[in-house]
């Protein structure tokens, strides 16, 4: 749309809007804030806990145990419950910062001109129609078409990925369609706007802009339950049903067989106890929690507990480039100097090397492999001599490093030659610059004009130093005795990735003072051509080949141009063809046919590269991840990553350079910005994934056990075998101590070499049904057959329920052991490992044994002290649980080897 027709459309006049109109529009449009969402309050958070089918049950449980009297039930099962609904409260609290993050990105601030005067407003206060007015260093406030552009540069770094500054011009026309990254006449809410000076009319403020839209997605889009929790649901779904079933087929048979009703309910209640692992939620939360613990000494923030073992679930990480997995600061990487008119070897730049004043001497500037020696590098030094001369940056150095002001391109020559140890001061000297041309989009080159001391009136000589685009300077240099040469080599670094810039020089000794800049513009001398690259983070490549060892996929997705990002994924290892790469306008194409979201499921899982994407689209891409099957981390540090991060199954953001609203998106926040962190958090996710199933196989097979020995007195018609609060006391002297000491488990070897888990697999597959089945059997049958021998000996009851008693807990002690490790042999696992499960175990049975002797408590419990010969015959027997379960690691061992 032409400037006309849009001055009509918005109402705009050269005088601006009057305070009428624009207090008019500020109610139509709103406040130019962006959308947040609606956060509960504490007292609604805290009741959302309670909406879990495992949790009815306990409440349930609970209520039964009030209705007959066991008090200490109820309070036992109501404590666990507030304590789980507490750190779930907690966690959902902190997690509800994603959209409020993104108005710290629009200033409190915007120069807007109402009824003819230039005033400064709240950026609030913004409407469409306003006319505003930017300068360098500002934040944008709003969506803005330009009208005038003096020298505009813009880094839209955090909303597109694009890690070059933008040129911006007030050009009528543009195509349809066009990405956010080629919209030269546009100015969009949050980029900074890094040189020059703009005039323009508001379009969109609020909700309507680029970012609103994220910040709308952010505010409403729908939380993806993660792996766990899925599977959680299930599990609790099947669970209550089971229990329901069984305790009333229980009760109709009690029922059946004369006992009375008060009987059943205590039976019922025992089952309860028994047949829900109450303490399941909070050992979760546990194992989780000192999971976090161990990925924050890892340099792995965790915002959202289920993240930890999400992450360990997680079969594709798809990266944000600039900022992820490169600096998002350019650098100097190639050289090509003229040497004779043609162009000589290219130098390479070692980036990481380079890292003080003058370090010239570490082999850090190589051409074919040995360093530079004194000629080449001279040359090296006028080149970087004129492009610090012919620049408007600054770089200021402190005892902490170097900090970068001003245009990227402009910052990373400057930087350059720091490092070659010139004296910046000294070459940037007003007093020294006797004319200047500023770069234009229009010229695409700059050039000025040094004197040795203009202050003197020297007048004997003069130095013109050019920087800009190579065929722009071309015509300007007399010394090339080939241009088609210096354009081969300036595509080869352009296949490279790399953004190529020339800079020329030319001595006038005779250049008069007071002559334009223009007149000085011939006979120039080509000192070389530059590439200027996003370098590579270090430590990239080596997370890459962990990740595929670990069988996890990566993908890059960025908003820089395809051949750069290209060039960044060949060094990753993740991608060598051209073909390997797939830009945001082809997949927009692909959307357009009669079978689209198939279509682009295929081609987003053909292609490893993603180049020139819109932030949108991102989302879109990550979502066909997940139709694919996918558990899909995404990384990211901009606005531009924000919807995806939420999306994905696990978000993970940059600690350092990343943005807030990436962070208050994410579930994980790297603190070192470190690829290689990730792995360590698959790791540990994974050891965190291992540890809930050692919990799940402890509880669920010990409940089991409690209930098969329920199930044999009932069909056999024995008296109950133990009382409900002999359960309770059973459930928490054993699970209640030794499932926090199993969450302390360190990992198996060699975790990150196993493939991820199907992501569809839940956690009661074969091999933990089978388990269960064996250990849960075997216990409750041997305790119901020493039961029926105690009564058979003539033994009183309560006598035999004290002996049952006793050997369910030393059976659960021996079942803590074995749920160690499901494959690995017991005896093969090292018991300095985890010296809290084993102290666990021995602090388990000896308060048992401590219990029987007071005379209240062993009241309560219907227990009385036990004789040594009784207690090593009954720990004997428990400790057989233990070769059975041997025998049963080394028979699936052997069924696995031979499949």
């Amino acid at each position: 749309m032409g400037l006309a027709a849009l001055f009509e459309k918005l109402g705009c006049r050269d005088e601006g809007l009057t305070r009428r109109e624009a207090t008019a529009r500020l109610k139509t449009f709103g406040p130019n804030a962006l959308p947040r969402p609606k956060r509960p309050g504490l007292p609604l958070l805290f009741v959302r806990q309670f909406r879990n089918p495992l949790v009815y049950l306990l409440l349930a449980a609970a209520v039964l145990s009030l209705l007959v009297g066991e008090w200490l039930d109820a309070a036992f099962i109501f404590a666990v419950l507030l304590l789980n609904a507490g750190i779930g409260t907690f966690q959902e609290w902190q997690a509800q910062e994603s959209a409020a993050a993104l108005e710290q990105l629009v200033p409190q601030k915007a120069l807007v001109c109402r009824e003819g005067r230039w005033q400064n407003i709240n950026s609030h206060d913004l409407v469409p129609g306003d006319l505003v007015r930017l300068e360098s260093g500002s934040t944008v406030s709003a969506d803005i078409r330009l009208i005038q552009v003096e020298d505009a540069r813009v880094d839209e770094s955090l909303l597109t990925g694009e890690s070059f500054a933008v040129e911006k011009s007030a050009t009528e026309g543009l195509e349809i369609g066009i990405g956010i990254g080629s919209r030269a006449n546009m100015l969009f809410a949050g980029t900074t706007f890094l040189r020059g000076r703009a005039s323009g009319v508001v379009v969109a403020t609020g909700r309507t802009t680029e970012i609103g839209q994220i910040a709308e997605i952010l505010a409403h889009g729908s939380d993806k339950p993660l792996p766990l929790l899925r599977q959680l649901e299930v599990f609790s779904r099947r669970l209550g049903w089971a229990t329901v079933i069984l305790i009333g087929l229980i009760g109709a048979a009690q029922a059946a067989q004369g006992l009375p009703l008060i009987t059943v309910f205590l039976v019922a209640i025992a089952l309860a106890v028994a047949a829900i692992p109450e303490g399941l939620p909070v050992a979760i939360a546990v194992a989780l929690a000192f999971a976090t613990r161990r990925m924050h000494r890892r340099r792995v923030i965790v915002r959202a507990l289920p993240a930890v073992e999400g992450l360990g679930a997680c079969t594709l990480i798809a990266s944000d480039k600039t900022g992820t997995l490169t600096k998002n600061e350019l650098t100097v990487a190639s050289i090509v100097p003229i040497e004779a008119g043609q162009p000589g070897a290219k130098i390479t730049l070692a980036v990481e090397g380079l890292a003080e004043q003058g370090d010239r001497l570490n082999g850090l500037l190589q051409r074919d492999g040995k360093r530079l020696e004194d000629e080449p590098f001279a040359a090296l030094l006028r080149l970087a001599e004129s492009a610090t001369i012919c620049n408007e940056g600054r770089l200021q150095v402190t005892e902490t490093g170097r900090a970068r002001l001003g245009d990227t391109v402009d910052t990373a020559f400057l930087d350059f030659a720091y490092r070659l140890g010139l004296d910046l001061d000294a070459l940037q000297n007003p007093a020294r610059q006797a004319g200047r041309i500023p770069y234009e989009p229009e010229r695409r080159f700059a050039a000025v004009i040094s004197r040795p001391d203009v202050a003197s009136g020297d007048s004997s000589g003069a130095t013109v130093h050019v920087k800009g685009a190579l065929e722009t300077l071309l015509p300007l240099c007399g010394n090339l005795a080939s241009n088609a040469a210096v354009l081969a080599a300036q595509q080869d670094l352009a296949a490279a990735g790399q953004r190529v810039l020339a800079v020329a020089r030319g001595e006038k000794s005779e250049l008069a003072a007071g002559t334009e800049p223009e007149a000085a513009l011939q006979d120039l001398q080509l000192l070389g051509i530059v590439g200027l690259i996003d370098p590579l983070r270090p430590e990239v490549p080596e997370a890459a080949a962990r990740c595929r060892e670990a069988g996890i996929s990566l993908r890059m997705i960025t908003g820089d141009h395809p051949a750069t990002a290209l060039a960044i994924a060949r060094q990753i290892g993740i991608a060598e063809r051209p073909e390997d790469v797939i830009t945001g306008r082809e997949l927009k194409a692909s959307s357009d046919g009669g079978n689209a979201a198939a279509d682009f499921d295929r081609l987003v899982a053909g292609k490893t590269v993603f180049a020139r994407v819109e932030p949108l689209q991102k989302l879109d891409i990550v979502r066909s991840f997940q139709r694919c099957g996918e558990v899909v981390a995404v990384t990211g540090d901009g606005v531009n990553d924000a919807p995806a991060l939420k999306a994905a199954d696990i978000g993970v953001a940059m600690g350092r350079g990343g943005t807030d609203v990436a962070r208050g998106a994410a579930d994980l926040i790297l603190t070192d910005d470190n690829l290689a962190s990730i792995v360590a958090g698959v790791e540990e996710g994974r050891i965190a994934y291992d540890n809930i199933r050692k919990l799940v196989y402890l509880l669920i097979a010990t409940g089991l056990g409690e209930i098969v020995l329920f199930i044999l007195a009932v069909i056999f018609a024995f008296p109950v075998p133990l009382f409900a609060v002999q359960l309770l006391w059973l459930n928490l002297v054993t699970n209640g101590i030794q499932h926090i000491a199993l969450a302390l488990e360190k990992g198996e070897e060699g975790v990150l070499k196993r493939k991820p888990r199907p992501p569809r697999e839940q956690i009661f597959e074969r091999r933990m049904i089978s388990q269960v089945l064996l250990a849960g059997v075997y216990m409750g049958g041997m305790s119901f057959v020493a039961y029926a021998w105690f009564l058979k000996q003539g033994m009183p009851i309560d006598e035999a329920r004290n002996l049952v008693l006793l050997l369910m807990v030393l059976f659960e002690n021996a079942h803590a052991l074995n749920a160690r490790s499901e494959r690995q042999s017991l005896f093969r696992l090292r018991l300095d490992a985890n010296w809290f499960l084993l102290a666990a175990v021995v602090g388990a049975q000896g308060l048992h044994i401590a219990a029987l002797f007071p005379p209240g408590l062993s009241d309560i419990l219907r227990a009385q002290p036990i004789a040594f010969l009784d207690w090593l015959l009954v720990a004997a027997l428990a400790a057989s649980l233990i070769l059975v379960m041997e025998f049963y690691k080394q028979a699936t061992a052997r069924g696995n080897s031979g499949a």
